[in-house]
């Protein structure tokens, strides 16, 4: 599948730019200073684009594959983390069973598979957390401290302030609840924490503002604040928007791990209190925060399945039954996935027909794409569904656990390339085809990163504004614009209109 448009590809592009330019300082889009995100997860990519030379055209190793690779050793990496840290903390089962949830839950699968930064992000936030929580247990294994503090100093360079924030909540949090234990070796332990993370931010930091002035600094954290206080690029939804990613995107061990999330012993002072803190803290500050996105609260997944372990363990030792009310949130939830999983295909197949019934013109022509459909795709959803029946009446959970496994992993085989044959293949198939030669490639009306990767615009082309208003070019020029484009692009006096493709139009500069 083609890398998405825009975050995936947002990051794959900056990469690129980084082999490019041979500026690996710099975090760069179309060849101009990018202040949203640090480095980190770009390095890797740049690294992967490198080892596979998946740049060039001359290897067999996509550009996609390299661009997702990180992904998957951190998701490996991951689950070695819980495993290990599980095994440490109740024993081997545990780790086992708090790995194996983590797996089969539908949003982390499907991350791990992607080129997005959070799963990086959020493995080095729980690691920070982890080690200052082996320093709150004994606090004369001052490593812990360093290990924490590098950590959270790499979750910065990862994402930004938002690692520390969240790791600085979870300590305050704990520290109010245990306030008796808190010392003042463990408050300099946080304090020294916190310098060596901060230290790896500010050391990149200063480096960017030295080269590039410090109004970047104060552009990078105006969109922080951007993005904690507005609904930033539509993505404004109500306080709940979370409670139901998590329920559905981390079914189904988001079901049984709510019987552990809502329970506090404040007596015990153990690993599950601060995987609690954790949660809560994550769930509750990226509710109240505007803008929400599915992996803002990504975070929790791993807090999720530790819980998930939890319950699961004591079911097997017989201290935990799934009663009535689980069999049917996991009956109602499942059975919602497999409607839509199956319903999509369906669509899919009839998209030709089901067209006309839609009002948006852009919609409507993307639904044309000549995708092939075997006929069969959509039993991938119907046999999830005759699983989660036979589990309602047989209970054999983990039968279940690797049905979804199965059915995340089939999908996202066969089933998401065909959506995006529909939702963006057309136009990056045209980039594609340009790729290369000497012309230039612009998107018209719409915010797009696809013309950048999949054309690899070389640095120095003139802005998309320019050329439109230019009236002679020392090459052709390509405007692609959505079918619902604003009159003044469609009818701009110096474009002539080639054609219209499943929901995109296409132009070229007089």
């Amino acid at each position: 599948t083609h890398l998405f448009d825009w975050d995936e590809v947002n990051f794959a592009e900056s990469a690129r730019e980084m082999i490019v330019t041979g500026d690996f300082l710099s975090v760069q889009i179309n060849f101009q200073p990018f202040w949203e995100k640090p480095p980190l997860f770009l390095w890797l990519q740049a690294l992967s684009f490198m080892a596979f030379d998946s740049l060039s055209g001359q290897s067999d190793i996509s550009m996609e594959f390299a661009a997702r690779f990180p992904n998957a050793i951190i998701g490996i990496a991951t689950l070695w983390s819980l495993y290990a840290i599980g095994k440490k903390t109740w024993g081997a089962n545990f780790g086992n069973l708090w790995a194996f949830s983590y797996l089969v839950a539908i949003t982390p699968h499907v991350y791990a598979s992607s080129g997005i930064i959070d799963p990086l992000f959020n493995l080095l936030i729980f690691l920070g957390v982890y080690f200052f929580s082996e320093f709150f247990q004994d606090s004369t294994r001052f490593r812990n401290v360093i290990f924490a503090g590098i950590s959270i100093g790499l979750a910065l360079l990862t994402k930004g302030p938002a690692a520390l924030l969240l790791w600085a909540l979870t300590l305050l949090f704990m520290g109010i609840l245990y306030r008796s234990r808190v010392n003042g070796r463990l408050f300099s332990g946080a304090i020294v924490a916190g310098l060596i993370s901060v230290g790896f931010f500010v050391a990149w930091y200063g480096l960017i503002a030295y080269k590039f002035g410090w109004q970047i600094i104060e552009d990078f954290f105006t969109y922080q604040v951007r993005l904690m206080t507005t609904g930033d690029a539509g993505h404004g939804q109500p306080f709940y928007y979370h409670f139901i990613v998590l329920l559905i995107g981390c079914f189904p061990v988001s079901i049984w791990a709510g019987a552990r999330l809502f329970r506090w012993k404040r007596e015990d002072l153990d690993f599950s209190n601060w995987m609690k803190v954790l949660f809560w803290v994550v769930l509750i500050l990226f509710s109240i925060v505007k803008t929400k996105i599915v992996h803002y609260s990504s975070m929790c997944w791993i807090p999720l399945t530790y819980f998930s372990a939890l319950v699961l363990q004591e079911w097997q030792a017989g201290g935990f039954r799934f009663n009535w009310k689980y069999r049917t949130a996991i009956g109602i939830v499942g059975l919602i996935l497999a409607t839509v999983l199956t319903a999509v295909p369906l669509i899919g197949q009839n998209a030709g027909a089901i067209a006309p019934y839609i009002k948006d013109v852009f919609v409507q022509g993307n639904l044309q794409a000549p995708v092939y459909w075997a006929g069969w795709e959509f039993l991938i959803g119907a046999t999830f569904a005759v699983v989660l029946i036979y589990y309602l009446f047989t209970q054999k959970l983990h039968t279940l656990m690797a049905a979804s496994l199965v059915t995340i992993m089939a999908y996202m085989a066969i089933v998401v390339p065909k959506i995006e044959g529909y939702t963006q293949a057309t136009v990056i198939d045209f980039y594609i085809a340009k790729l290369g030669q000497k012309v230039y490639i612009e998107p018209v009306g719409f915010k797009s990163y696809a013309q950048l990767l999949y054309f690899q615009k070389p640095a120095g082309s003139p802005a998309g504004d320019e050329l439109l208003a230019a009236k002679k070019l020392d090459r052709p020029a390509y405007f692609i614009m959505k079918a619902d484009a604003e009159d003044k692009f469609k009818y701009h006096p110096n474009l002539i209109f080639i054609k219209e493709e499943n929901g995109f139009l296409f132009y070229k500069h007089r």
